[in-house]
């Protein structure tokens, strides 16, 4: 697993890098209409799920676990598709859509981190990243009446901590791909 991690160091960035955009809409356009936070986290949601999909094929063969990434990134791209397909969701269901994705994607993250912490040091970045998940869909399942502000507030939250945590997993797998390999990128 650390292998194929280290030698696709630029999926991880790119995700943490999708998930940090997201965050800035988020942040500086929270008024916008409900229907419109649908596509744009439909689209985000889609646009990790596949990062998180080619990510899991590539360690297919590699690593005994590849599936739990591939699942974590068909169910992102699962949900996306239904968030773009299906705007009109109540802000009820997506809340409970999302909730149920951060749930799933925060188990998975920290058992990724709990394996990779024998191969390499500070995994914590990938479990935080799980628990930042959990968090935030624990609170969106204990109350499901957020207005869209707030829900667009508190998804911003996540994709920024998410994304500031899988860029610094990243670059650490980078160092650690250029240590092994002498790779110039």
């Amino acid at each position: 697993m650390l292998s194929r991690l280290t030698r696709f160091w630029w999926v991880l960035v790119l995700r943490g890098l999708v998930s940090i955009l997201f965050a800035a809409f988020a942040f500086f356009n929270p008024e916008l209409a409900f229907e419109a936070l649908i596509v744009v986290f439909g689209v985000f949601l889609l646009a990790d799920g596949i990062s998180a999909v080619y990510l899991g094929v590539r360690m297919r063969g590699h690593d005994d676990d590849w599936w739990i990434t591939l699942l974590e990134g068909a169910l992102g791209v699962g949900l996306g598709l239904i968030a773009l397909l299906n705007p009109e969701l109540t802000a009820e269901g997506l809340v409970l859509v999302l909730a149920v994705w951060l749930l799933v994607t925060g188990v998975f993250e920290i058992g990724t981190a709990v394996k990779l912490r024998k191969e390499i040091d500070n995994e914590w970045l990938l479990g935080l990243a799980g628990a930042v998940s959990l968090l935030l869909g624990g609170l969106m399942i204990l109350n499901p009446t957020f207005g869209a502000i707030s829900i667009m507030l508190w998804i911003g939250i996540y994709a920024l901590l998410f994304g500031l945590l899988l860029v610094g997993l990243g670059w650490k797998m980078r160092k650690l791909w250029k240590m092994s390999s002498g790779g110039d990128w």
